[in-house]
């Protein structure tokens, strides 16, 4: 291959079609001479005349017959494949899409989503992803297509779009003392008995450390690895779990829970969604961004 030009295959296809140098020629923008010459390089590479005159025009010998279709079929190819890609149609497009979406958002956002792609692309099927507590980079390998939620911690080359910013709050049975409390207090919180949520299992977190500064502390009765866990304990207990307000709202009122603001000084939870560059033009995955960018919208809209 190190010494084959595939520019003779096109002007192979374009004495074929033209069964002239000088037609040849003005089909590939050339000159009569320099198509003589590439006429020249084809008759040895083959050892074949291919092309032979009758009267004004080339007919082809039986060997240029005999390649004359796959001679076609390659040009035919080559062409196509540098040809701008067809608008794709998520209508009609069959297509598998693996996705990670963050816990805190699995009870609310993940239904919307489904609901909003059924609809709209029947034929894309999305495989939910758990997270996981390994260092593996699933975009990185290709595991995951998209990933949403807390997406502040990926490497450099994976590209990243803010989508929406909430703030953790405590949720508890509205048959708990403190959901009719006026204003709960750090030493209220710390005194309550706590769910806390950990897919690694560590009873000690951000919460912790902000009532150690206040001198508190929490007594945590269960560590739980998802949020969706978390609520459905608190519903049955007399339990305070942390969740997201805007996003877990209509699952706290499915649920009959009572949310109120945490009594300390916590950093907002910073949702976004993130893919590898491999992705980035792929237009099915383009539309699918998209959709998730506007039932996002959507959802926060209703919640608020």
């Amino acid at each position: 291959m190190d010494n084959v030009d595939l520019n003779l295959i096109r002007a192979f296809d374009a004495l074929l079609a033209e069964g002239s140098v000088t037609g040849a020629a003005e089909r590939l923008h050339t000159s009569a001479p320099a198509m003589s010459r590439t006429l020249g390089r084809l008759r040895r590479v083959f050892g074949d005349p291919l092309f032979v005159r009758a009267g004004r025009h080339l007919v082809p010998t039986a060997r240029a017959l005999e390649l004359g279709s796959e001679v076609r079929t390659i040009a035919a190819r080559a062409r196509a494949l540098f040809e701008p890609p067809q608008v794709a149609d998520p209508a009609t497009a069959v297509r598998t899409f693996d996705l990670q979406i963050s816990d805190a958002l699995s009870m609310t956002f993940t239904p919307a989503l489904l609901e909003d792609l059924r609809g709209s692309a029947p034929g894309l099927t999305i495989r939910l992803r758990p997270e996981s507590t390994e260092a593996v980079p699933a975009l990185r390998e290709g595991l995951v297509d998209l990933e949403i939620g807390d997406v502040s911690r990926h490497e450099r080359e994976i590209q990243v779009e803010a989508l929406a910013t909430d703030v953790f709050v405590a949720a508890v049975h509205r048959s708990h003392p403190l959901s009719t409390s006026p204003q709960v207090t750090p030493e209220q919180f710390a005194a309550a008995d706590h769910v806390s949520i950990s897919r690694s299992g560590r009873a000690y977190g951000p919460i912790d450390a902000h009532l150690a500064e206040l001198g508190l502390r929490r007594r945590v009765v269960v560590v739980v690895p998802t949020f969706a866990e978390s609520l459905y304990l608190v519903q049955r207990a007399a339990l305070v779990c942390m969740c997201p307000a805007v996003l877990s709202r209509r699952a706290a009122e499915a649920l009959a829970l009572t949310t109120f603001p945490i009594p300390l000084t916590l950093p907002a939870a910073d949702i976004g969604m993130a893919w590898h560059p491999r992705n980035a033009n792929d237009q099915i995955h383009q539309w699918l961004r998209a959709r998730v960018r506007t039932v996002m919208s959507n959802e926060l809209a209703r919640a608020n």
